[in-house]
């Protein structure tokens, strides 16, 4: 069953992740949805993400799971983006793709 994810980027020209290749690149909200989106739809993310791993093979693959019907919008709020994702991935590999978009630099509001 889906589940939808209030997430908030204070700062969005922050939130960036460690690695560029999994990293958001948007500057606008519209543009962090689609690249949330895209991470958790589409299993090229997950591939960026493992071989950036010290050991590629020996990834669990259940970490690339994804959702194809995943949905996220964006909003522009003043200085901070608001995200709605909607995906049936669970929590922990929600959270796990967030870390690797953005760093620390995003907050969880509400999971419904």
């Amino acid at each position: 069953m889906p589940v939808s994810y209030s997430i908030s980027l204070p700062d969005p020209k922050l939130a960036r992740g460690s690695a560029p290749s999994v990293s958001f690149t948007a500057n606008g909200a519209e543009a962090f949805a689609e690249q949330l989106q895209a991470a958790l739809r589409d299993p090229a993310w997950f591939d960026r993400w493992r071989q950036l791993q010290a050991d590629p093979d020996e990834v669990d693959p259940s970490l690339g799971i994804t959702d194809p019907a995943a949905t996220v919008t964006g909003k522009q709020h003043d200085l901070h983006i608001d995200l709605l994702a909607t995906t049936s991935l669970p929590g922990e590999l929600f959270k796990q793709r967030m870390q690797a978009l953005a760093g620390s630099h995003w907050q969880m509001r509400d999971v419904r």
